[in-house]
């Protein structure tokens, strides 16, 4: 509990940099006056100081601060989720073949119906991703009818190569979903108003809440298959409330942000080191870190490439591959 406190107050004042910080710098006393200011584009402005503050925090910081939170939370339990029902250390969500899901739908809408704006796409975006978690979970269930996590593993690969391939296929033929591809995979938040936050975040919260729920059933799924079905848990059940809550927290950031990698994979081994393996902590603890980081990581791309910025997927890549490397050679870190 102790933890999970101070990991809100390192938020908070993480949000507060994130109203301040940017090609145009405020002080503390104007963000606070740009968040209650009523502004207006209008001839009478007032003063002109407090309705640029107003304008500058209300209409691009803090959509982008809320889409961070939601989307590095989202990610990041999606992650130990995955992690945890298919006992790979190194499996982040793009192993379910989500993310090429949504881009393969997204590419699709911008080839065949010319939709270039977010707000456009972000519906086709978490149908593909729900349509490739249909698709990987029916294909690990093929046989015996038991989704073990080898086959979630094995499906989730393949169906990925094969929606990477169809997704290239089409942008290379097309300059515009070319165009789209690239932006997507980039994986940013500025942009995006609050019509796409309020698409998704009803999807985000629902998938929380279903991935909490589904904290002490992934406790017993660790101890093995057999020992879990001997303890009363039904196991497909389980699995299927998971992929669930994967499927709803990975398509609705994905749709919003594009395709962040690292993110999920990184998160859950930081707050295992201070939680351990019980997931009913690590879970919550994954959601306040994967806040913090990808805000975090937005707010570096805004200071090192002033006066542009770096998109926040790129920056995460960036700090992500090195932690990749590291978990593959430190043997303990990567006992889940």
């Amino acid at each position: 509990m102790i933890g999970l406190v101070l990991l809100l107050a390192l938020l908070a004042v993480t949000v507060i940099a994130s109203l301040a910080i940017g090609s145009r710098s405020l002080a503390p006393s104007d963000v606070w006056a740009g968040l209650t200011h009523s502004y207006t584009t209008g001839a009478d402005q007032g003063d002109p100081r407090l309705n640029e503050a107003a304008i500058i925090v209300q209409t691009l910081r803090v959509p982008r601060t809320l889409l961070a939170l939601l989307a590095g939370a989202a990610l990041a339990v999606a992650g130990a989720l995955i992690q945890g029902h298919t006992r790979n250390p190194i499996a982040d969500p793009g192993i379910l073949g989500l993310t090429w899901g949504a881009a393969f739908a997204v590419v699709c809408a911008t080839f065949i119906g010319g939709l270039t704006a977010p707000v456009q796409y972000v519906w086709f975006a978490f149908l593909g991703a729900g349509v490739a978690a249909v698709v990987v979970f029916g294909l690990s269930s093929i046989g015996n009818g038991v989704r073990s996590p080898l086959t979630l593993v094995l499906a989730g690969t393949g169906v990925s190569f094969f929606l990477s391939a169809m997704t290239t296929g089409i942008a290379l033929n097309d300059n515009q979903s070319l165009d789209t591809l690239r932006f997507w995979n980039a994986g940013a938040v500025v942009g995006r108003g609050y019509d796409v936050i309020l698409t998704v975040a009803p999807f985000i919260v629902i998938g929380l809440l279903l991935a909490l729920a589904n904290g002490p059933a992934v406790n017993l799924l660790n101890m093995g298959d057999d020992v879990a079905k001997g303890l009363g848990l039904n196991i497909n059940l389980a699995r299927t409330v998971g992929i669930g809550a994967v499927t709803l927290l990975v398509g609705a950031a994905t749709a919003a942000c594009g395709s962040i990698s690292f993110l999920g994979l990184m998160v859950p081994h930081i707050a295992r080191f201070f939680t351990g393996p019980d997931y009913r902590w690590l879970l919550p603890f994954s959601a306040l870190l994967g806040a913090w980081l990808l805000l975090a990581a937005d707010i570096v791309g805004r200071v090192v490439a002033r006066p542009g910025e770096l998109e926040v997927g790129i920056v995460v890549a960036l700090v992500g591959a090195p932690f990749f490397v590291a978990l593959v050679w430190w043997r303990k870190a990567v006992r889940v």
